[in-house]
């Protein structure tokens, strides 16, 4: 398996979100810079090694909050037969379910989440559905001219990018939320991720985009950051790009 483990170097940068000067970006330039792309239905093994066209698929996707929920049941009212295999399934008994017990730590609710059917998230289409391999809630935002981050859950389309919020107490006792924008790695999926039998985000496979990650992914960047912080952001990202040297460059690219 052709995968950088966890631990190398990177480099970040940091600046004030030019909308809400209470929030600071930290930026992991290595991965935003890097040449990751997703590969699903072009060499992907899925992230466990007996259900090989599912991708990142099999465990179903957990809802942010009540919103990132709401906007989905939105898109779902829009999906027909035609972009959505077990669409009859869906009617029928509902596209959400709590996680399982045994995922759900002591003393917490268990999450919402979409239904897993046949070993998959209830809105993954099989190789051989008519209307679209994948995602029909990503078959749908491209029927619409929609981009897929207005149908999909939150964690859907922003994986692999992974943006966490923490609370920071400089030293003369001011506050700040430090906004992270970076590599959704194996540790992210919790104590599972070290199970998973593949996964792209450090995996040499997934490393041959022709664009860096935060230009190809700037729709999901936006998004998450609004047009001002990605402006910042191209600019960091450019800047670090020009600068000679690859000890800070993502272990996983294809040497120059």
């Amino acid at each position: 398996m052709p995968e950088v483990m966890m631990g190398f170097p990177r480099a970040y940068a940091e600046f004030t979100n030019p909308e809400d000067d209470t929030e600071v970006y930290r930026l992991d330039l290595t991965w935003l810079t890097s040449r990751w792309e997703c590969i699903f239905g072009a060499g992907c093994p899925g992230i466990y090694a007996d259900a090989p066209e599912n991708g990142c698929c099999t465990l179903g996707a957990h809802f942010a909050d009540a919103d990132d929920e709401k906007r989905v049941k939105k898109a779902v009212k829009q999906l027909t037969p035609d972009l959505w295999e077990h669409y009859k399934e869906g009617k029928k008994r509902g596209w959400v379910e709590l996680e399982d017990d045994d995922t759900v730590s002591p003393g917490e609710e268990p999450d919402r989440k979409t239904r897993v059917v046949d070993g998959a998230c209830i809105f993954h289409n099989s190789k051989d559905f008519p209307g679209g391999y994948g995602c029909a809630l990503h078959h749908l935002a491209n029927k619409q001219g929609r981009h897929f981050h207005e149908t999909k859950p939150d964690v859907c389309w922003q994986l692999p990018i992974r943006r966490q919020f923490r609370e920071v107490e400089r030293t003369d006792g001011t506050n700040y939320t430090e906004v992270s924008i970076g590599e959704y790695s194996r540790d992210g999926w919790g104590p599972g991720g070290h199970d998973l039998d593949w996964y792209c985000t450090a995996n040499t496979e997934a490393h041959h985009g022709r664009e860096p990650v935060y230009v190809n992914n700037k729709p999901e960047l936006v998004a998450l950051m609004g047009k001002k912080g990605y402006q910042l952001l191209k600019q960091y990202c450019e800047e670090f790009e020009s600068r000679r040297g690859t000890l800070l460059r993502h272990p996983a690219d294809p040497a120059d």
